[in-house]
């Protein structure tokens, strides 16, 4: 049985909108797009790409939600697998594992090794949790995380936690988010000043 694991970038204000980039996902008049990647260059990710290696080693699947899926398809999955460090390490097991994208939209999906979940979302991915052995993956997508939250469907949430507030942009948790219950399972502090904290969801 799979392990469904979330991992984010966070800000203390619960932003998880664009912070891999200016043009990441510019939606709703998004202007701070980029901000984890600044705030890493300022004070240095090499323990933060440390930490996603040892994770992303043990990626079995990806699920994506529509936007997400297009804008990794656009970046991952078009980069040369040989590109050196971790941006080559990730491009290769991205592009080997299965990856399964939530959308009402789509009908086709051009990256190798995607397919569709279908209307029944929560049904598809509780079938996936039984046949699949390993951890499965959900990054960004704070719509079908909401989804599979409602249907307690994720074992998971590991969060980069940055000191930032934004006071804008999406958030993991907006109000309505479904009721979840987790206990601290892990928490990293990095010189950087950002918490790389574990949670699981709480028994009972």
């Amino acid at each position: 049985m799979g392990t469904i694991v979330l991992q984010a970038f966070i800000t203390l204000d619960g932003v998880v909108q664009g912070g891999g980039g200016p043009d990441e996902d510019p939606e709703g008049g998004f202007e701070l797009g980029g901000w984890a990647t600044a705030f890493d260059e300022q004070y240095g990710s090499a323990d933060d790409e440390r930490i996603v290696a040892e994770w992303e080693s043990r990626t079995e699947a990806l699920l994506l939600g529509r936007k997400t899926y297009d804008i990794w398809a656009q970046a991952w999955g078009v980069w040369s697998e040989d590109e050196p460090g971790l941006t080559g390490e990730l491009t290769r097991r991205y592009n080997r594992v299965p990856k399964y994208v939530a959308s009402r939209t789509l009908s086709e999906l051009g990256w190798k090794n995607s397919f569709l979940l279908g209307p029944e979302v929560p049904a598809a991915v509780t079938r996936l949790r039984d046949e699949i052995d390993g951890e499965i993956r959900i990054w960004g997508s704070t719509g079908l995380v909401r989804t599979l939250a409602a249907h307690d469907l994720i074992d998971e949430y590991r969060l980069f936690v940055y000191p930032l507030v934004l006071g804008t942009g999406k958030k993991l948790f907006p109000e309505g988010f479904p009721y979840v219950r987790m206990t601290l399972a892990e928490t990293r502090p990095l010189r950087s000043g950002v918490l790389v904290n574990t949670y699981r969801r709480a028994a009972g």
